[in-house]
């Protein structure tokens, strides 16, 4: 019982806000939410008093702000003002549909003003503002004022879809605003080169998966062609020094014993046959074989016109096959099962050298 009073209190609370919160806003002078949540309310209970209050009082405020802002901004010399003074129609045009979706606010409102023959004609006064806006980026030829093209255009295509050649424009400024990164192809000796080419792919995968997102950087890898002149950056990688296959073997022995293992049976006068233990002991041999491969890749970043560096990194890389073998003397008993198990290999031999390239 307790749960449920504290539960319709609360729920009494939320109400109570909800029903006050389109007056609040009429308070703090703003009109605009004021209808908006005092329609919603409507929509709701459509004999809401308060709702109703707040619409009446708040309605001609909105409308009358939005029609005065949209009234200076066309006579204004603002670089986008259609663009803006098109949002101030949006806003009538919006409280139009909500109060039209609200018969409570109907009975208020009966003829709520709409602009949308205005729209219509500022809509594409406003992809013309845009599209000029994005030209005269354009023109400045740098690669950032070219991404300020770029979004320009996405802008002006948004007001109309099909707007002059908006979509090739597009297209032009992306390419001029993107870094373009050609990845040359990484030197190795002839008896890597296979190996070469599958690390080559994973560099070229590592690149375009970690900066597919970013629509302003593009690496040309290996079969991508790209004219000179428009190169921003050349990403050199080499290595600076490689080992593959490099062996180094060690071997230990070292006397195993084990107490209190039966080694046989003594009969005893009466006859009775008891257990004899002893101490064994064996010789245990082991190998370990560890072939390396390791190397130091240096990552240089140029720029394609001053050939300056402009970034410099050195990425090592090892890789380390083991092979473990052994042999012992002895008795056997004298050995663990993880030992006997060493005892059960023989020397392997290493990858090939274009597996061990690859794995370092």
């Amino acid at each position: 019982m307790k749960t449920l009073r504290l539960f319709l209190l609360l729920l009494s609370v939320a109400l109570l806000t909800q029903c006050s919160s389109g007056k609040k806003a009429l308070e703090h002078g703003d009109y605009y939410t004021a209808v908006i949540k005092s329609v919603n309310r409507l929509r709701q209970n459509p004999k809401h008093k308060k709702s109703k209050e707040t619409l009446e009082l708040a309605y001609p405020y909105a409308l009358k702000h939005f029609e005065d802002e949209a009234s200076r901004l066309l006579l204004s010399n603002d670089k986008f003002k259609y663009c803006e003074a098109l949002e101030q129609f949006d806003k009538i045009n919006q409280m139009y549909e909500d109060i039209r979706r609200a018969p409570g606010a109907l009975v208020v409102i009966p003829n709520p003003k709409e602009y949308y023959g205005k729209v219509g004609e500022l809509t594409q006064l406003a992809a013309l503002e845009r599209y000029n806006a994005g030209m005269d980026a354009l023109s400045r030829n740098t690669r950032l004022d070219a991404k300020e093209a770029y979004y320009y255009f996405k802008e002006a295509q948004e007001y109309v879809s099909d707007f002059r050649d908006v979509q090739s424009k597009i297209d032009e400024a992306l390419y001029k605003a993107t870094l373009k990164v050609v990845v040359e192809q990484i030197p190795v000796p002839m008896a890597y080169a296979l190996s070469s080419d599958f690390f080559q792919d994973q560099v070229e995968s590592y690149l375009h998966d970690n900066y597919y997102r970013n629509q302003f950087v593009h690496f040309y890898t290996n079969g991508e062609s790209i004219n000179e002149n428009d190169v921003d950056q050349y990403m050199r990688l080499a290595f600076d020094d490689f080992v593959v296959g490099q062996t180094f073997t060690s071997q230990k022995s070292e006397v195993l014993s084990r107490d209190s293992v039966i080694v046989g049976q003594v009969t005893l006068e009466d006859g009775t046959v008891l257990d004899a233990y002893n101490t064994v002991t064996a010789t245990f041999n082991t190998w370990h074989k560890e072939t390396v491969s390791q190397g130091l890749l240096r990552m240089e970043i140029f720029d394609a016109n001053s050939n300056a560096t402009l970034r410099h990194e050195k990425f090592d890389g090892r890789f380390v096959w083991v092979s473990d073998w052994g042999n012992y003397n002895g008795d056997e008993r004298a050995l663990s099962s993880e030992q006997l198990a060493v005892c059960n290999q023989s020397e392997a031999m290493p990858p090939p050298p274009q597996a061990l390239f690859i794995e370092f």
